[in-house]
């Protein structure tokens, strides 16, 4: 059963786990456990998904138990009006916070006729919340550097967090696509855990009928305490990473 966060007669949101896909999709398409079929057989009604989460991101997945307002949370996504949090696991040690604006091309397998590539704005927000050394070796260094960040994006391209992590040299660690193959199985090995370290941590947004504010927050899984034996040093950072207005 998928772990209900929050459930009222319009909205449903779950803790999906990593490893699991949101719907069914030609990408994946051996894979037949998806969090949207799991939902209906659990409440026993359909739902409609409002976002994606890659499959191996973990955290808050929010869904509509009606069309009306699975369209109406839509207009609101698309318009800024939902703020997303997430945290993450990177390679080396990022500034104490910072904005990463960087377009983004949609994918070759999301394009739409020939504008499809064309790049789109794309901005993420972040702040770095503890920074570690392990024990591995890296480029002639005895340790690796990694860091615990927090990360805000302002828009919603797909992939963009992992992309936009890539882009500042700085990739989530586990990341298959746009991270590094060989510390990505160094760090599986010393953690005895394999995963994409993203953890959707919480939105925060406005009920789509009665109005009223919405803070619905996951807490990252239990394997999130595989890293603590390596100290970290906490960062004199920002309290937020977005300087943006509360809804």
């Amino acid at each position: 059963m998928l772990p209900i966060l929050y459930q009222d007669a319009q909205l449903v949101a779950v803790d999906k786990p990593a490893g699991l896909l949101v719907h069914r999709t030609g990408l994946d398409a051996g894979e037949t456990r998806f969090a949207v079929q799991w939902l209906r057989q659990q409440i026993g009604r359909p739902v409609w998904p409002v976002h994606r989460l890659d499959k191996g991101t973990s955290g808050v997945l929010l869904l509509a138990l009606d069309a009306s307002c699975a369209a109406t949370l839509a207009q609101d996504w698309a318009g800024g009006g939902v703020r997303k949090t997430y945290v993450a696991m990177v390679r080396g040690w990022p500034p104490a916070a910072g904005l990463i604006d960087h377009p983004l091309a949609r994918l070759p397998d999301d394009a739409r006729g020939a504008r499809g590539l064309e790049r789109q704005p794309a901005l993420t927000r972040f702040r770095t919340l503890a920074r570690l050394a392990l024990p591995l070796p890296d480029r002639g260094f005895a340790q690796t550097r990694c860091a615990r960040i927090e990360l805000q994006p302002d828009t919603g391209r797909r992939h963009q967090l992992r992309r936009h992590c890539k882009h500042m040299a700085h990739p989530i660690i586990g990341d298959a696509t746009h991270g590094k193959g060989a510390l990505n199985r160094a760090v599986a090995a010393l953690l005895g855990s394999q995963r994409l370290w993203l953890h959707a941590q919480s939105l925060v947004l406005r009920h789509p009928v009665s109005g009223a504010p919405l803070h619905i927050e996951a807490a990252p899984g239990p394997e999130w305490a595989l890293w603590a034996p390596w100290t970290p040093t906490w960062c004199d950072a920002p309290r937020h990473a977005a300087s943006r207005s509360d809804i």
